[in-house]
């Protein structure tokens, strides 16, 4: 047997990555992730302030902006659910790098508001880009033992990069700019270590993996439970827009701290994001529904107090760790929802729930962005907080992924001494 791959059961599906292989590509998409959703996409709201001093836009400005990266972030996400399964998840994540890295650039040399916009659609439509094929390689390429925790792993990558991003601004200090140059280059590097982590093939061109079966006779409706998955997407971008977008705004306007606070606070909210690494344990111990609801009612408690008490340092610090862990489990949730709803194509389940998260973040951030100016940057986070406690009338769907599933003798994850091991074609 190679070392490099473990042979699938009877030639079903493509060839297993080994442990090795595996933990290398799920280190190299935690980065992807990390450079697009944290560097390319989120750091867009740390530098808000920035941007604001800079080019005089007000709040609803600010806001059209972020939607229109979340427009572009749609745009991706469509782009890659069409094309992983054709052009291969390697090629997709490598668009997604470069992308980022050129709208960061892009960003970085701006001289008006013009040139800003471009970049923030080429970094949000990176974004949309990088999810889909790396989740699409580890539910076809990983062993189904380790696939809910690497796949989380990957996802808690925005975590990574906002944390990255704090310190970067931080000794950037009012030269923004050189921030942004420096997000460039963290992204081209990444992008050429995911040219090589990341598997490569489409799937028409992988001998033996099944292709997905043709609609029923009046078909082409979507599977069961999708309509829930999808709702529940929309409302966890709807709820997390007035952070994501107003956040170290609303702790340097409202809460009357230094840019350097603000930023600390960013910070905290990438380090406790990293927590999101073990959504997949935490949904195979409780099961889906019960850390849907709970992680959905810290979203919505930690929006509230911040909206409550934004000049409160501790408080503020306190929300923001929330803030950041919940956020990424709520993602990891809606990752793994996906994939279990479009159980024959992860890449399609995961970039449809994705997609309906960006549109829930798109259509709030300029509602909530005029809120804010006619009400106030607390108005905007209390409707925020509101949206998170509504959706717990949305019933997540599926079980706790059952922790034996493809595993035989190996309680790692991964299939002991010979111990058969099952296609990565079957999620």
């Amino acid at each position: 047997m190679s070392s490099h791959t473990l042979k699938p059961r009877s030639g079903v599906g493509p060839s297993l990555l080994s442990p090795t292989r595996a933990l290398a590509l799920a280190a190299a998409g935690m980065s992807l992730i990390a450079v697009c959703y944290g560097l390319a996409r989120f750091a867009y709201g740390l530098f808000v302030p920035a941007f604001r001093e800079s080019f005089a836009l007000d709040a609803s400005a600010t806001g059209v902006i972020a939607s229109g990266s979340y427009v572009a972030y749609c745009a991706g996400i469509l782009t890659a659910t069409l094309a992983t399964p054709w052009w291969g998840a390697r090629r997709t994540a490598v668009l997604a790098g470069v992308l980022a890295t050129l709208g960061t650039a892009l960003i970085a040399l701006t001289p008006g508001v013009v040139l800003l916009v471009a970049g923030v659609l080429l970094a949000g439509a990176s974004t949309g880009l990088a999810s889909p094929p790396l989740a699409h390689a580890i539910a076809r390429r990983v062993h189904p033992g380790a696939r809910n925790r690497l796949q989380t792993v990957v996802n808690a990558g925005t975590g990574l990069g906002v944390l990255v991003s704090g310190p970067v601004a931080l000794l950037a200090g009012e030269h923004w700019r050189v921030a942004w140059w420096v997000f460039a280059g963290a992204a081209a590097l990444v992008t050429a270590w995911a040219a090589v982590a990341v598997p490569s093939g489409p799937r028409r061109a992988a001998a033996g993996v099944p292709v997905p079966r043709r609609a029923p006779p009046g078909g082409g409706r979507p599977p069961a439970g999708a309509a829930h998955l999808l709702l529940a997407a929309a409302v966890v971008g709807g709820s997390s827009a007035a952070t994501w977008t107003f956040g170290p705004d609303l702790l340097t306007s409202d809460g009357g701290h230094g840019q350097a606070f603000a930023t600390l606070a960013w910070i905290v909210l990438g380090a406790c994001g990293l927590l999101g690494a073990v959504t997949g344990d935490a949904t195979q111990r409780f099961g889906l529904r019960t850390v849907w609801a709970c992680s959905l009612v810290a979203l919505g408690a930690a929006t509230a107090v911040l909206a409550a008490a934004p000049q409160d340092p501790v408080v503020a610090l306190l929300a923001h760790e929330a803030f950041g862990g919940v956020y990424i489990v709520l993602t990891g949730v809606l990752l793994l929802w996906g994939a279990q709803v479009f159980g024959r194509e992860p890449a399609r389940g995961v970039g449809l729930a994705f997609l309906f998260l960006a549109l829930g973040q798109g259509g709030a951030a300029p509602l909530l962005g005029v809120l804010a100016d006619q009400a106030g940057l607390p108005a905007a986070f209390w409707a925020a907080s509101g949206i998170a406690l509504l959706g717990l009338l949305v019933p997540a769907g599926g079980q706790a992924p059952n922790r034996s599933a493809g595993v035989r003798g190996s309680t790692t994850g991964w299939p002991s001494s010979g111990s058969g091991t099952t296609s990565a074609s079957s999620p």
